[in-house]
């Protein structure tokens, strides 16, 4: 079991630039800046429970100062701490997926808690492997891991985040955001004010506590969060464990704000990823192949501060550690069979069946398939351990030019990142539940050979500098003009710790700018428009696993000796309107709607290619263009609240391609399908629509409702577009809260009422050789009878409850 730790080692100093939400005024306000998160300087207390007052759609960029969010050139949203818990226990993810628009989830590893989060068709994923397309951002700090850019949603304790920000295209948000951003902002002892503590549990065995408590004396502010989740889960073999840990301490003066803060998570999570659709259609309980286990460790320290130099300057900045690690151990089909040489009888070998495979001491396996008899597979490990550490320094100014108002910041951001990989294969036998049995058969291949060196031992430097500058001039009190820039320049180190193939260096750079403006129609109508260029680097991960005959397991291991990988550019254009209509109640009361349009051409897009369901290599692919449309509606009295959401994202390859697919129905005869320019990317829908509403009964009880719809997508591994997409679907939660007494709130939910048989992730692999259910026994990829789709299948009706007292 996983314990927190004993010691407070408290807490990242949260600095400077983050927005919070002002509700001062008539219009929200956001930071215009770059990624050192802002304290506020308010010390008015303020519950969590009142949060849901804020207006949904004002965002903020990392930064400094605040800024109006009617004049961000962009599409804008964000989801306040009671957003989170509309349908019970505190869940980002959960509320992103219901509630935002332009958001879809991929359950590539088929955990809640390990969801890819989609947002205008790029991904912010934990899958090492994944062209990670959105930067995430925890108050200020980049939270993209530094080996594969991945991102842990499991690592965010969701009860101690005051508010999450998803903006689109801006290039001051750095690296990975090319399709925008999502920024966290956490709770302090200033902007929670209030004790509680929580018990829930419900379907699938989950059983929960947590606590927070927040307070201040002015000028010193403590907050404190904890939880513990078990959950056995509904697949075989899918239990997960939390352990989540956040704290803050805060001081406030008139002119200086800080916030020390620290993050800690310990978490065990066994999702069990795709299976066959054939195996599926017996029991969508069953899995392919295990065991599939991921380890997470975090401790996050983050020391953030703002001074107000004078009336019009202010200065931010942030200091941070971040260390994380990470086991995984991932059973797999394998590639390894039966030697068919006389000279290695009884041995085992590579895929060619010639060339034995060997351990440490140079020995011959021995062929425990019996001839191919028995079904083995491979239990493939690895291990993470990075250690970063870096700054945001950063100046604001809000000082009008010749009586027009002007927002200005400049700023520097410094990350460095060291990173111990370590990947290995052990041998084992399939048993009948599918797992791959342990053994001693580790498998020791040499760098030199052309099927690819088992283990990888390997260092990673990742040293990324970034100096940012924007501007915000109001033109005339209703034209506001924003110009922004940033320079990057990422330097990605590789030491071989077993030979020499995999090392090297590899520099990338490049400027990123943005224009926009925006336009107030009306006191309660704005028009805005804007063009950026946003870029991402390869990683690691994808430098030494580029190589098309040396692919790699997926997510993890590394290839030697690969071409080179590049940078991914990334054009946006984007306009829009975004208009609030008022009942006269109260500021935040009423009707919010807004609509735009969106086009993201990238350049030397890089793409996982998969080989198998555990196997692939990277490559720049040449053009892809994700464009739609996005519209959204909300409306808020004190006893309704109700929202709509649509967007229509059409993602497509916008060059010809050839790719490897050997599971694809439709490959040719060596293994390859064609990809013509518009053919649509995998797993992206075009049409998502989001809808809630809540009701106040009375001042006591609440209830709601929301629903999803979702519309078809191409299964990866069908890039060509050939095959029958896999259906959409929709999924309807209830969910109810009751004030049993001042102190005392009881509240359910329901997920999937209509227990909707559906799916969000698909792929094509080969589903035969080791006796999965469903599957013919003497079948062969694309065979007779053989189904070469594997799903990831999304969890039955759940029912969940529980109490929540304040104090």
């Amino acid at each position: 079991m996983c314990t927190l730790p004993r010691a407070l080692l408290f807490v990242a100093l949260v600095s400077a630039g983050l927005l919070h939400a002002q509700e001062a005024s008539n219009a929200a306000e956001v930071s215009p800046a770059a990624p050192a998160p802002q304290a506020t300087t308010q010390n008015t207390p303020v519950n969590a429970k009142q949060l849901a007052t804020v207006v949904v759609q004002a965002t903020a960029v990392p930064g400094g100062a605040v800024l109006d969010a009617d004049k961000v050139p962009g599409n804008v949203q964000s989801l306040s701490a009671s957003d989170l818990t509309r349908n019970g226990s505190a869940s980002m993810t959960q509320a992103l997926n219901a509630q935002l628009g332009s958001i879809s989830i991929n359950d590539n590893l088929d955990d809640p808690f390990q969801p890819d989060i989609l947002y205008r068709g790029f991904e912010a994923s934990p899958v090492l492997g994944t062209p990670q397309g959105l930067a995430v951002y925890q108050n200020g700090v980049r939270i993209n891991e530094a080996f594969g850019d991945t991102v842990n949603w499991d690592l965010f304790p969701d009860m101690a985040i005051n508010r999450v920000q998803v903006v689109s295209s801006n290039p001051v948000y750095g690296l990975n955001a090319l399709g925008g951003a999502i920024s966290v902002d956490m709770k302090n002892g200033f902007n929670y004010t209030d004790g509680e503590l929580e018990l829930s549990g419900g379907s699938f065995g989950q059983r929960s506590a947590a606590a927070e408590y927040g307070a201040n004396n002015g000028t010193f502010g403590i907050y404190a969060a904890a939880k513990t989740l078990d959950e056995d889960g509904w697949r075989d073999f899918s239990s997960d464990s939390l352990r989540q840990f956040y704290t803050d301490l805060s001081a406030r003066t008139d002119r200086l704000s800080l916030d020390l803060s620290y993050t800690h998570a310990e978490n065990q999570l066994d999702g069990q990823g795709s299976a066959p659709a054939q195996e599926l259609a017996i029991s969508r309980r069953l899995v392919f192949t295990g065991p599939q286990a991921n380890d997470n460790k975090l401790n996050f320290v983050a020391l953030n501060g703002t001074y107000k130099a004078t009336d019009n300057w202010s200065v931010q900045g942030v200091l941070y550690y971040r260390q994380f690690s990470q086991s995984v151990a991932n059973g797999n089909t394998t590639d390894y069979t039966a030697c068919t040489s006389a000279a290695a009888s009884g041995s085992l070998c590579q895929s060619d069946g010639l060339t034995p495979v060997v351990n440490a001491a140079g020995q011959n396996l021995p062929d425990i398939s019996d001839g191919g008899a028995v079904p083995i597979g491979e239990n493939d490990f690895e291990t993470i351990n990075s250690y970063g550490r870096g700054a945001t320094l950063q100046a604001s100014n809000d000082q009008s030019i010749f009586g027009h108002d002007n927002q200005f910041t400049v700023g520097a951001t410094f990350d460095y990142a060291h990173t111990n990989f370590y990947s290995g294969a052990q041998i084992g036998v399939i048993n009948a539940q599918l797992s791959v049995l342990p053994s001693d058969l580790i498998i020791d291949t040499a760098e030199s050979s052309p099927f690819g060196a088992v283990p990888v031992i390997l260092g990673a430097n990742d040293r990324d500098a970034g100096g940012y500058v924007t501007d915000t001039f109001n033109v005339t009190p209703n034209l506001a003009l924003t110009a922004s820039g940033r320079y990057d320049v990422a330097h990605i180190d590789l030491q071989d710790q077993r030979g020499t193939s995999l090392t090297g260096n590899s520099r990338f750079s490049h400027f990123n700018p943005a224009i926009g403006g925006t336009y107030k129609l009306t006191p309660t109508l704005t028009a805005y428009a804007g063009i950026s260029t946003n870029t991402r680097t390869p990683t690691a991960s994808e430098i030494e696993c580029s190589d098309p005959t040396k692919p790699c397991l997926l997510p993890s291991n590394l290839a030697g000796d690969p071409p080179n990988l590049r940078q991914v550019v990334a054009h946006t254009a984007e306009l829009g309107l975004r208009g609030k209509i008022p009942d006269g109640s109260s500021v935040s009361d009423g009707i919010s709607w807004n609509l735009s349009a969106f086009r993201t051409n990238s350049f030397d897009d890089i793409y996982g290619i998969s080989t198998s369901v555990s196997s692939g290599f990277y490559q720049n692919i040449g053009s892809t263009r994700r464009e739609g449309l996005e519209a959204g509606f909300n409306y808020q009295t004190d006893r309704w609240s109700a929202y709509v959401n649509y967007s229509y994202i059409y993602a497509t390859f916008q060059s010809a391609i050839q790719l490897p697919s050997p599971s694809n129905p439709y490959q040719d005869a060596d293994g390859n399908i064609e990809v013509r320019p518009g053919d649509r990317l995998p797993g992206i829908p075009k049409n998502r629509v989001k809808m809630g509403v809540d009701y106040a009964f009375t001042p006591q009880w609440k209830l709601g409702a929301s629903m999803i719809v979702v519309s078809s997508q191409f299964y990866f591994g069908d890039e060509s577009n050939q095959n029958q997409q896999m259906p959409g679907y929709h999924v309807v939660n209830l969910h109810t809260s009751y004030q049993v007494a001042r102190n005392v709130e009881v509240f359910g939910s329901i997920d999937n009422i209509f227990n909707a048989k559906y799916a969000t992730y698909g792929i094509y692999s080969d589903p035969t050789g080791i006796g999965a259910p469903g599957v013919p026994a003497d079948g062969v990829t694309n065979g007779p009878g053989v189904d070469n789709r594997f799903y990831s299948p999304a969890a039955p009706t759940a029912v969940y409850g529980g109490v929540r007292v304040t104090f």
